[in-house]
């Protein structure tokens, strides 16, 4: 099992995006498409407050008619946000995310954030995983280069 701490060293890019909450909606849209990202952890200072997602404009916005310009990034938000720590598993990651119906989880050490891991960030660490059980069990089989 692969610690938290291992797949956010393995990430290409390390960097965390973020939104103000008095910041509009068609701002955090408009990072979100610069950046091909789903989320954007909402934060004041220091401190997560919140996080804004695609699915967070679609449901809150989109299908209620209201304006992305007019619209705070505070009045769409999710505020209660989960985050797990750098020794928590890939596994125990999954589990929270698939009972919970998350794509994003902040990764937080000491109380301060050092990473954001998605969904798409767990399936490939736990696809290279399998690949090399599945390697290791048919170099096993196989006899190893007898």
């Amino acid at each position: 099992m692969t610690a938290v701490a291992e797949i956010l060293k393995s990430k290409s890019d390390h960097t965390v995006y973020a939104i103000a909450p008095q910041d509009s909606v068609f701002d955090a849209l408009q990072r979100m498409a610069d950046k091909r990202i789903g989320a954007l952890l909402v934060m004041e200072g220091d401190t997560i407050v919140g996080i804004v997602t695609e699915r967070d404009y679609a449901r809150k916005i989109a299908l209620l008619g209201r304006k992305s310009t007019a619209t705070l990034v505070r009045d769409v938000m999710t505020t209660a946000v989960m985050y797990v720590g750098p020794t928590q598993t890939s596994q125990e990651c999954m589990a929270l995310m698939t009972e919970n119906r998350l794509r994003h989880l902040p990764v937080v050490d000491g109380g301060k954030l050092v990473g954001l891991i998605s969904i798409g960030d767990l399936v490939k660490d736990i696809i290279s995983e399998q690949k090399f059980i599945i390697e290791q069990l048919e170099h096993y089989i196989t006899g190893g280069g007898r």
